[in-house]
């Protein structure tokens, strides 16, 4: 019997999940995408873009498309999206697990500063000129039109449309993985004293946490949001072993 199942995606994680779990034959899976991202990378499952209309829409869909698993492995910052999940697997009573990545945590010489927002870092920033790397999303990244006295390099995947409307800012397009050496290069050519950046977790984006800790920089850092509390995983592996352990019981009952 062939079981349908909803990834909710938007990271590494969820295309890496996507692809273990294509292997089996058992289940059918679909990867949902935001559709904020203009070039998405290749995904190795049929690719939904766009919402739901919150928790009553993703709850809807469940139904009409007789999902029997919902996973939520969406970044560890889209707190809305997983709220919603969990809200529309109780409304649909499909069971829902999540892909939680663990946060960094804080070493020797690492120089953090712990923040609730974008505003609450433009704050911290001060009013002495510097010059700041900004690892953000094009969300958050319009509340530092409010500091521009600063000079900003600002790293996205996509174009931040419109610019900011500062009087000094760099734009780099590029997408992760980045290694600790070409952000340490980077920072130091830019000559950044600040990073403004989320609290991703993994490996991917980490290389500029270790060049700031070695060049001394400081780090204003996003706090992790509250999530619901769901069965979860820290790693890809780990959320394969509860399908494993879903899928189990399932066939016993002959669902």
């Amino acid at each position: 019997m062939t079981h349908r199942v909803l990834i909710l995606g938007g990271t590494t994680e969820a295309r890496q999940l996507a692809g273990r779990l294509a292997a089996r034959a058992d289940l059918s899976l679909t990867l949902s995408l935001a559709g904020r991202t203009v070039d998405p990378v290749a995904q190795p499952v049929p690719v939904r873009s766009g919402g739901f209309g919150g928790a009553e829409g993703l709850a809807q869909y469940l139904h009409d498309e007789r999902v029997d698993l919902l996973i939520d492995a969406t970044h560890p910052y889209a707190a809305n999206i997983s709220r919603n999940a969990a809200e529309a697997s109780t409304l649909s009573r499909v069971p829902i697990l999540a892909l939680r990545r663990p946060g960094w945590e804080a070493v020797e010489g690492d120089r953090w500063t712990l923040v609730e927002n974008a505003e609450e870092a433009v704050a911290t920033l001060g009013e002495k000129p510097r010059r700041v790397f900004l690892a953000l999303g094009r969300q958050e990244i319009a509340a530092f039109e409010g500091a521009p006295q600063h000079a900003y390099v600002i790293r996205s995947v996509d174009p931040v449309e419109p610019p900011l409307t500062v009087p000094n800012a760099t734009y780099i397009l590029a997408r992760g993985p980045f290694a600790e050496a070409d952000e340490r290069e980077l920072l130091a050519s830019r000559r950044i004293d600040a990073i403004v950046a989320k609290n991703s977790g993994g490996a991917a984006t980490y290389g500029k946490i270790a060049a700031a800790r070695e060049l001394g920089i400081e780090v204003i850092l996003f706090r992790r949001p509250d999530l619901p509390q769901v069965p979860h995983a820290k790693s890809v592996a780990e959320l394969a072993g509860l399908v494993d352990h879903w899928l189990a019981p399932a066939e016993k009952r002959g669902v």
